[in-house]
Parts: structure tokens; C-alpha cells; sequence
């Protein structure tokens, strides 16, 4: 597929119009709703994290609507097994007798919103693993293709660690990006009043379908990267690592593991994204540094010495991206 100045211009026309949209019921949190927008169109999973009652599972909600797919909620609990997710095999009497019929579960669906997932044990946690990088479904040994396009967009509250089970670093690198969402500001907290406290409030229109959104991705997959930016974000990934030649020494010092090769994917592509949401058709620096966060920030595990100190892996990041030259 060739990258033409119409497409270009057609895919940053219509990535505003779902932005526009989205923003009708989503106050604020600008920048959330572009880096969710991103990994989607870079068919990644995304985990948003953030304090309950910003708006998370509306963000969710309101992405299916627009994008006109079909939504299901899953909410994560410490009793929730992993046939309640996948489904299961049910016995269905008819005029031949008995049979086993496979009933989906709520993954079968375009967006799945995996609410406080850390809430679920390790083994519902990993039924979520090949749904979400095969996009298949495995069950009495017969695997079911998922519905296409698919995203799993996961929440956790960052603060309650009571009774939850953190995911492990298997499942952290199989979504995408990972997301903070932030508190609103005063302006934006008198905006989400008006609208929720009223008896009518805005609702967002839909703008694209499910075969538009197939191929807005499969444009991006086209943008091309220089050779240069390329090595550039590379070398931000290998500079995660401690034991790398390269390593700056903000991360010998506080980082115990850095990024999977999974870091460096998720950057060019975000990267490729961005650059067609800013109207661009290629990629540049300032679009790896700024998809270098949301993608790293998961992948990234700092030592004692780091939580000793308070620091957090935005922090680092910070570090290695003034370390690593263009």
C-alpha cells in the first residue's frame, strides 16, 4: 500500500473527527485519549492506570461507541475463573439427545475492557495471554479466532494493593502501552459538574466502522522511518539495559531489567502513528521520545536503591532520553 498525501491527509482528518468525538463525553485528559488512540491503531493493548473515578471505564465505553465496536466489560474479582472469560463448553439437548455447544465468553468481542485486572488470581490473569497476543481462544483443545480488530484495554488503581496480584512482567509486556491517567485540573472538574449533573449530557457519534479502522492501520504499518531515527530509538531501548555497553549511568545505578525487544516494536510503530495523527508522513525524533513513555514505562523495572530514593520509571526514562544523542 502506498503512502499517498490523500491518505495522509484523510487519516489525520479522520483520527481529529474520533478525537473531536471522544472529547464530547471525555473532559480533559487530551493526552490519554491520543496515546489510547495510538496503540489502537497500532492494534496494541493498553493498560490504563489511575485512581477510581477518572473516567477510565467511560474512556472505554465511549472508544467502542465511536469507533462503532462491539464492547464487553470484564470486571476482574478475586473468585473470577478463567472459563468466565474464555468461555465454555455447555450440554445442548435437542431432537438427535445431547451435545456439547461452546458458549463465548465476554472476550469474544472488538474491545474488552479488563477492569482492575490486578483484582483477578495469576490464573485468570494468564487466560488473558493468548487472547491478547495471538488473538485467539483455546478451549477443549479447539482454538477460536477473536473478532477483528481487538484490544484488550486493562485498568488498575495504582493505590488500593490489598487483596490484588500484580501482574506478572510476561503479561506488563504484552499491552502496548501503558497509560497514567492523571486527576483533572479545577477548570476541567467544573466542566465534568456541567455535564454529569444535568439531565441531558453530549453523547459521542460514531466515526468510523470496523473496516475503516483495519485499514487506517494497515496505512500505518507504511510510514517510513529513516535509518537514523530508527537507530535513535534502538538505542533508547538498549539503553534500558544495565549490563549494555551503551548503558547511561542513570540506569546502571537504578534499573535491575530493562525493555524487551517488544519496547522497541511498540516505539516504531507508535512512533509511525503519530507522525500520521500530526498530519506527517514520516517519522521523526520528537514523535520516538514522545511514544517513548507510555511504551517503556511498563517494561522498565527499577532496583531497591531506585524506590529507596523515590524515583519513578518516567523519571529514569527522563535520564535516558537526555543521555542518548540524536
Amino acid at each position: 500500500m502506498d503512502i499517498t498525501v490523500d491518505r495522509i491527509e484523510n487519516f489525520n482528518k479522520v483520527t481529529k473527527k474520533i478525537e473531536e468525538e471522544i472529547g464530547k463525553e471525555i473532559i480533559g485528559q487530551r493526552k490519554v485519549i491520543r496515546e489510547v488512540l495510538i496503540a489502537i491503531f497500532s492494534g496494541g493493548n493498553v493498560l490504563l492506570e489511575g485512581v477510581p473515578g477518572l473516567g477510565k471505564t467511560r474512556l472505554v465505553r465511549t472508544i467502542g461507541n465511536v469507533l462503532d465496536l462491539e464492547f464487553s466489560r470484564i470486571q476482574f474479582t478475586p473468585d473470577l475463573m478463567p472459563a468466565d472469560i474464555t468461555g465454555t463448553n455447555i450440554v445442548v439437548k435437542d431432537e438427535g439427545g445431547s451435545r456439547f455447544q461452546f458458549q463465548p465468553g465476554p472476550l469474544f468481542s472488538n474491545v474488552v475492557l479488563a477492569d482492575e485486572i490486578n483484582r483477578a488470581t495469576p490464573k485468570t490473569q494468564s487466560a488473558l495471554l493468548e487472547a491478547m497476543q495471538e488473538r485467539t481462544v483455546t478451549v477443549g483443545g479447539i482454538t477460536r479466532e477473536l473478532p477483528s480488530p481487538y484490544f484488550v484495554l486493562a485498568t488498575q488503581n495504582p493505590l488500593e494493593q490489598e487483596g490484588t496480584y500484580p501482574l506478572p512482567e510476561a503479561q506488563l509486556d504484552r499491552f502496548f502501552f501503558k497509560i497514567e491517567v492523571d486527576y483533572p485540573t479545577l477548570d476541567e472538574l467544573h466542566k465534568i459538574i456541567d455535564i454529569t449533573t444535568v439531565d441531558s449530557s453530549p453523547t459521542a457519534e460514531k466515526v468510523v466502522d470496523r473496516e475503516e479502522i483495519l485499514t487506517l492501520q494497515k496505512i500505518a504499518m507504511h510510514v517510513p522511518i529513516a535509518d537514523a531515527v530508527q537507530d535513535y530509538a534502538l538505542r533508547l531501548v538498549l539503553g534500558t539495559h544495565p549490563e549494555s555497553d551503551s548503558a547511561p549511568e542513570v540506569t546502571i545505578r537504578y534499573i535491575r531489567y530493562g525493555s524487551s525487544p517488544r519496547g522497541a516494536q511498540a516505539i516504531i510503530q507508535a512512533g509511525k502513528v503519530r507522525a500520521l495523527m500530526e498530519g506527517r508522513y514520516n517519522v521523526s525524533f520528537d514523535d520516538i521520545r514522545a511514544v517513548a513513555y507510555p511504551a517503556l514505562r511498563h517494561r522498565i523495572f527499577l532496583n531497591f536503591e531506585a524506590m529507596a530514593e523515590g524515583l519513578d520509571t518516567d523519571g529514569v526514562i527522563d535520564e535516558i532520553i537526555r543521555a542518548t544523542g540524536e
